[in-house]
């Protein structure tokens, strides 16, 4: 999957659990489960509210992985 994204270490910051954090972004703690393992991509809506609790931009969270390779070949022709 190409999104990867750095949750569970936000959320451990802020010393939520998975229930919590639902809670707090309207999801179910097995929303935020499949989230963090990469088995489930938020909607554009949800990663803002989760983003939001964080105190965090988006994309401090989520990272497209196509992004990553585009710049690393950037670099490589430079």
């Amino acid at each position: 999957m190409p999104l990867r994204n750095h949750l569970k270490e936000h959320r451990a910051r802020l010393s939520l659990n998975q229930q919590q954090l639902g809670s707090l972004v309207g999801a179910s703690r097995q929303t935020i489960s499949l989230i963090e393992r990469g088995d489930y991509s938020p909607s554009v809506t949800l990663a803002l509210k989760i983003a939001k609790v964080c105190r965090v931009s988006v994309e401090t969270i989520f990272e497209y992985e196509e992004d990553r390779a585009d710049e690393q070949e950037t670099d490589k022709n430079n």
